[in-house]
């Protein structure tokens, strides 16, 4: 019997949203990018710091710091450029939702339009354009392997054996590519949290997380600038209505913890709405499989060359081990001697990548499977 069964069954169940903290509470709302890939020229926050229930106008100026769960990439509110419609670029604390979104119209930001990277293919081409121009200064796990100059974020390796001798003594070879596209979690309950920090400078964390001591962690990291260790943040976790892997690291629970330092003693509420959760929490990643098996006419395997390029999106977040995860397994079930694997984590435009029920079995496992479907007809095998 599930402990928490009966609560949920019967409507008792406290969700983030439904918690009360008083009249002192303050509600955010975000200034999101509408381009792709943009140059930031200006943000002009005048008319917003005037509007009706404004406690405070945030901007990247407020926290130019890094994070990121396995390689530090990206910053709590765009600096310079923005990398994929709905990169946070300003944000609004007012004492009502309403009048966080009323003002939050009134910020102005000016942009130089760039082309955006849209297709992990072309992202691994030599002549296309960077991403990240800076991604062999930054910070990263020692089991990830970024290359410099290129948009690929990590790059997992698999060799073993002599794939093109094992190829050219197969009776039979069949090579074809799959795609598979993105996808949104959208849980019943969507993103949403609640920050505070006390008087004794211990920051709070009301959030729907799958991965609180991950959060914890980063948030004590990124705000470190300011004084905090890990001591100092503390994550709660109530119900959560629906994660699948969509509320596994960090997305928009930063903004809202980075926020609330800004207010002290007040709790700071920042909830994404239904289309938000299509197009700013994490995504199944895309990918595009190359892959190529040989096998004897007995159904033996010979060789797998199995090329996986995904698409992390503007930041490799939580996607990166996903295509780790992947790449280690990229042969699936099955014995085979000879291998050649290349997971590539690829930088676009587009919305960060996370996991996604499955970690990235589900998604090289459509195509490997369906490749083995066919060499079994082909071959006149079950």
């Amino acid at each position: 019997v599930r402990i928490d069964g009966l609560d949920k069954i019967s409507g008792a169940a406290e969700f983030v949203d439904d918690m009360d903290f008083g009249p002192g509470l303050l509600h955010a709302a975000i200034v999101e990018s509408p381009h792709a890939y943009a140059k930031i020229l200006s943000i002009d926050t005048s008319e917003a710091e005037k509007a009706k229930g404004v406690v405070r106008v945030v901007t990247g100026d407020d926290f130019p710091y890094k994070f990121g769960m396995y390689m530090e990439d990206r910053y709590i509110f765009a600096q310079d450029h923005v990398r994929f419609v709905g990169e946070q670029v300003a944000g609004i604390i007012a004492r009502s939702h309403r009048e966080a979104v009323q003002a939050a119209k009134l910020i102005k930001v000016e942009y130089e339009v760039l082309k955006p990277l849209l297709d992990p293919k072309e992202a691994f081409a030599d002549d296309a354009e960077l991403v990240h121009p800076d991604l062999g200064d930054y910070t990263h796990v020692p089991w990830f392997f970024p290359q410099a100059n290129t948009n690929i974020a990590h790059w997992r390796k698999i060799r073993k054996g002599d794939t093109e001798k094992a190829f050219a003594e197969a009776d039979y070879v069949l090579e074809d590519t799959y795609t598979v596209p993105r996808y949104a979690h959208c849980a019943i309950e969507p993103h949403v949290t609640v920050s505070k920090l006390d008087q004794s400078d211990r920051l709070t964390v009301w959030t729907a997380s799958q991965s609180p001591h991950t959060q914890r962690h980063l948030f004590a990291e990124a705000l470190a600038p300011l004084g905090f260790t890990h001591k100092d943040v503390r994550v709660i976790t109530p119900y959560i209505g629906g994660g699948f892997g969509g509320k596994a690291g960090v997305s928009m629970e930063i903004l809202g913890a980075a926020m609330a330092t800004l207010v002290k003693g007040r709790p700071v509420k920042l909830r994404w709405t239904r289309e938000q959760e299509f197009y700013n929490t994490y995504q199944r990643q895309g990918v595009v499989a190359e892959l190529k098996v040989g096998v004897m006419n007995d159904g033996t395997i010979t060789a797998v060359e199995h090329k996986l390029f995904w698409d992390a999106g503007a930041y490799v977040e939580y996607g990166a081990n996903v295509v780790n995860a992947a790449g280690l397994s990229a042969t699936g079930p099955y014995r085979v001697p000879n291998i050649t694997n290349d997971s590539l984590c690829m930088y676009t435009n587009l919305p960060p990548g996370g996991p996604y029920r499955g970690f990235g079995y589900s998604e090289f496992h459509f195509g490997l499977e369906s490749h083995m479907d066919r060499i079994a007809e082909a071959i006149g095998m079950d």
